[in-house]
């Protein structure tokens, strides 16, 4: 196929119910939160800093923030870590607020993801941002330590305004074409599966503080507001 009817053919594999990044996808991603935090006077946090490969992502984290003040944080030591620590434990380690905290291609590596939410919201100032980048569908790699994979309304479920923040943007982007292999249970050989996307994204601000929050003491509508889990549709 060419391109065009690559791309006539690739458009009935998304979801249209789906929301696609605009501002924050993937390509958008380091430029869009360097706008937002590259400033004098700001404070950035980049949680899972550490440089482990540059293929796809260009010049990031120090390199981009070298206006602001730039702070690496992650679990191992390496180039671009100024801070070793847990993320689950993430304002144990630091005494005063950011204004900007950045995570890219971290969340799905984190054993307790609520509890890091938490955390980053403690580290973050009142107005300030958080941008996260994250994946949808991806193969599966740096096992064991390879956990959770998020949709946008995911992302929108850990940083909800119960939490303290407002949603400026969640959404996917970078869609997949799929199917079930020949290795699949017989009656899904073959078929397609549509609605993958690699990436999710989300911006959020953060408006307000949460003393002694409890995940416990919540219900899905705290998290997900007025939406409804869809009504059963017909049998057959």
């Amino acid at each position: 196929m060419d391109a065009v009817s690559d791309a006539a053919h690739d458009h009935v594999y998304l979801h249209q119910d789906v929301p696609m990044a605009e501002a924050l996808s993937h390509a958008n991603f380091w430029d869009h939160v360097v706008s937002l935090g590259n400033r004098p006077g700001l404070r950035v946090l980049e949680v899972g800093s550490r440089a482990v490969t540059a293929e796809g992502r260009g010049p990031r984290g120090r390199e981009r923030f070298d206006t602001a003040t730039y702070v690496g944080f992650d679990y191992y030591p390496g180039k671009n870590v100024d801070v070793v620590g847990d993320a689950h434990r993430l304002s144990a380690y630091f005494d005063e607020p950011f204004d900007l905290i950045v995570s890219f291609a971290v969340l799905e590596h984190l054993a307790m993801p609520w509890v890091a939410a938490v955390e980053m919201a403690k580290c973050l100032k009142l107005g300030g941002h958080l941008a996260l980048e994250t994946h949808f569908s991806f193969s599966s790699h740096e096992r064991p330590w390879h956990f959770f994979q998020y949709s946008d309304m995911a992302l929108r479920a850990l940083f909800s305004p119960a939490l303290g923040f407002e949603c400026l943007e969640a959404g996917l982007s970078n869609p997949i074409v799929g199917r079930f292999s020949s290795l699949a249970d017989p009656y899904l050989r073959g078929r397609p599966v549509t609605g993958l996307y690699c990436h999710s994204e989300i911006l959020c601000r953060k408006t307000r503080d949460v003393p002694d929050f409890d995940w416990s003491r919540l219900a899905p509508a705290d998290l997900v507001g007025s939406l409804r889990y869809p009504e059963p549709g017909p049998k057959g």
